[in-house]
């Protein structure tokens, strides 16, 4: 969705948050919507975590049998 894409949408949110947030000149669309975008980023990672759950388990494994593949060349 393009930045400028907007949609009106109804949210219920804790009346304290909301005062507290007007109080202190928030603006509260824009900081629900990084909220959001937040959350989607966060569970866009756990779920490729667990999709590759096995590679990285793979991985983990070879590096701890062998050692980093180019540590040789590390300059510590």
């Amino acid at each position: 969705m393009s930045p400028s894409a907007r949609r009106s949408t109804r949210l219920l949110l804790n009346s304290g948050l909301v005062s507290e947030a007007r109080a202190l000149k928030i603006d509260i669309p824009r900081a629900a919507e990084d909220g959001i975008a937040m959350a989607i980023k966060a569970e866009r990672g756990r779920l490729w975590r667990l999709e590759n759950a096995e590679a990285i388990q793979f991985d983990n494994e070879y590096v701890a049998k062998h050692g980093l593949p180019l540590a040789k060349y590390r300059p510590f």
